[in-house]
């Protein structure tokens, strides 16, 4: 029996702990970097298969940001942070102070993808400290890359290798408020893709083991 066949919504329930304690790490940082009060929550944790993770992002012809990286250290893996691009541009406005930016128009605006980049750094950074206090593992990210593509394209990308050794990701949906008096929300998703061997290794480091 493979760790996958294995995992359960005890598995689950931990992850979520660990990215809600990293989102308001986040939800910090933005609060301080936006000079406003933002929240971040966690809803929902799943583990999907590699098309299901598609389906989530909007399908494989929908146009969305997305910011990457590679997990180093003792539990290695990628990882995608995903937005669409009408909430992309909501949060670049907000950092750079152009009001008048889209992602349609401008892909080529390199404080955009600065804006962007910083915002993954902040997100990704915040959840995979998170995970490594609790498992007491080395977990680094990479340098972050952005682009701006359709799903299938964009994916593909990280599953290239991946899909040769396993076809399972973990999704982590965030829910960013920007406060009760603007009423907007930024809905994205984190879709966390460890090297095969990791899942093992990351839960091992959290005492679950095959009887959980």
């Amino acid at each position: 029996m493979t760790f996958i066949d294995r995992f359960s919504t005890y598995h689950l329930d931990i992850l979520r702990e660990i990215g809600n304690i990293g989102a308001g790490h986040a939800a910090t940082s933005l609060s301080k970097l936006l000079n406003q009060k933002i929240d971040m929550t966690v809803p929902a944790v799943r583990l999907v298969s590699f098309d299901e993770m598609m389906d989530i992002a909007g399908g494989p012809d929908r146009v969305i940001v997305s910011v990457f990286l590679r997990i180093e250290g003792d539990a290695p893996g990628s990882m995608f942070f995903i937005v669409p691009p009408e909430q992309a541009d909501r949060l670049v406005r907000q950092l750079t102070g152009d009001t008048s930016f889209t992602f349609e128009y401008s892909s080529e605006n390199d404080m955009a993808f600065s804006a962007i980049l910083e915002l993954g750094n902040i997100l990704s950074g915040s959840y995979l400290s998170s995970l490594s206090d609790f498992t007491q593992l080395s977990i680094l990210p990479s340098v972050p890359s952005v682009s701006v593509d359709m799903v299938g394209a964009v994916l593909s990308y990280g599953l290239l290798e991946l899909s040769q050794q396993s076809d399972h990701a973990i999704v982590v949906d965030t829910s960013l408020n920007e406060g009760e008096a603007s009423g907007q929300e930024v809905n994205g998703h984190f879709f966390l893709l460890p090297d095969p061997d990791s899942f093992e290794t990351i839960f091992n480091a959290l005492g679950v083991t095959e009887h959980e």
